[in-house]
């Protein structure tokens, strides 16, 4: 998978669901009942990662600070912290 050949996805597929590992089989079930988004993730250029980076990254700052700020608060805490990465 990390050389992005979609055409080894199904044989994989196949060999981690027959594993005698539990979680592996359970976690390649997971993958199946997604196939076409899992498909999509293999062969598409594109990625969403940074975008759930940042999205993370503010919810871990708005949980610190629940209960003990406003938005005005949080907005400027936000725009510190993307200023020192």
């Amino acid at each position: 998978m990390r050389q992005h050949l979609p055409s080894e996805l199904d044989a994989w597929l196949d060999k981690a669901k027959n594993s005698s590992v539990s979680l592996l089989s359970r976690f390649a079930l997971g993958l199946e009942s997604d196939y076409d988004a899992v498909l999509a993730g293999i062969t598409l250029l594109t990625s969403n990662g940074p975008v759930e980076g940042h999205i993370n990254r503010l919810k871990m700052i708005k949980r610190q600070m629940f209960g003990r700020a406003g938005l005005d608060l949080l907005t400027r805490r936000f725009l510190l912290t993307t200023a020192k990465v």
